[in-house]
């Protein structure tokens, strides 16, 4: 069994926090020209191709253990649900705020890793956690006046993937992160392909499948690309270090996406919300700066020393 180790898992974290919301850019670059349920079986199908050669050329086997396939089929639906909830957000929402809003999630994960992991929350990792979010509050400027009711969209999402990362840190430990995305994927696949096949004709404009465009071929195959190489980031990051260890370094995504935002969307943050991005950058790197502190002082504590002789 691996030891947790909070620096490697930090900087899987990391990479996570640049990948997704590239991913996600390339969702909102999808828009409305591809149907909802097109958009989640390709990503799926996508990740299954990729993970499954990397899977044979590892030696390593998708045989997962019986208790353990109820725990994948269940991270594999809510993947679905998340994923397919984030596109739908990022249709009328900027790239920025849909990420922004949807970062109550680490919050939630303290809590629920508290509750159901028993992990430990220290209160400097708790207050960290907090800051940050005050952050986002900056950064997301909602206004449900504007969007209506779809601006709780990313909520949705911060509670279904909240509850991804806990079964992924359940099980992340028992199975490696290549089989498991690549169980993922081809669950994802088998279970979307036939609702898309038999939406085919319908009429049901988000299940109803439609032949893309070599620009929505490309955008499609990056989404896939990015969504997969992230999400296994974030397993690996799950596998060294306790999620509410990871949880804080999860703002880091908020101004990766307002970069992403102004490059690709022109769509540049005001003070506001750069004050706010500051403030949650402030508090990720505060956690590493933290977490190095912490093992130091842990490399610094002389060994226990054995009982008293009786010589």
């Amino acid at each position: 069994m691996d030891r947790d180790k909070p620096l490697l898992g930090i900087a899987f974290m990391l990479g996570f926090c640049i990948l997704a919301p590239l991913g996600d850019a390339m969702a909102k670059l999808i828009g409305h020209a591809v149907p909802l349920g097109q958009v989640i079986l390709v990503r799926f199908a996508v990740q299954a191709l990729i993970v499954w050669p990397i899977l044979r050329r590892s030696g390593q086997t998708l045989r997962i253990r019986g208790h353990l396939l109820g725990w994948v089929v269940l991270r594999t639906l809510l993947v679905i649900g998340g994923i397919g909830t984030m596109v739908l957000s990022l249709r009328y929402l900027p790239l920025a705020d849909a990420i922004a809003i949807a970062y109550v999630m680490p919050f939630l994960l303290l809590l629920l890793g508290r509750v159901f992991l028993d992990e430990e929350v220290g209160w400097r990792r708790l207050a960290a956690c907090i800051v940050g979010f005050c952050g986002t509050l900056l950064v997301m400027k909602p206004s449900f006046a504007e969007v209506g009711w779809v601006a709780a969209l990313p909520l949705v999402v911060a509670l279904d993937f909240a509850l991804y990362m806990l079964v992924t840190r359940r099980i992340s430990r028992a199975i490696d992160p290549i089989p498991l995305q690549a169980a993922t994927g081809i669950l994802g696949t088998l279970m979307l392909f036939p609702v898309i096949v038999l939406a085919d004709g319908r009429g049901w404009p988000e299940l109803d499948p439609v032949t893309p465009d070599l620009r929505e071929t490309v955008l499609l195959g990056l989404l896939g690309l990015l969504g997969s190489a992230s999400h296994m980031l974030m397993t690996w990051s799950l596998r060294f270090a306790p999620a509410s260890t990871v949880a804080p370094m999860q703002y880091l995504e908020i101004p990766f996406a307002a970069l992403f935002g102004w490059l690709i969307f022109a769509q540049f943050p005001d003070g506001l919300a750069l004050a706010g991005i500051a403030i949650v950058m402030g508090a990720g790197l505060y956690v590493i700066l933290r977490e190095r502190t912490v093992l130091r002082a842990q490399a610094r504590q002389p060994l226990p020393q054995g009982p008293p002789s009786a010589e």
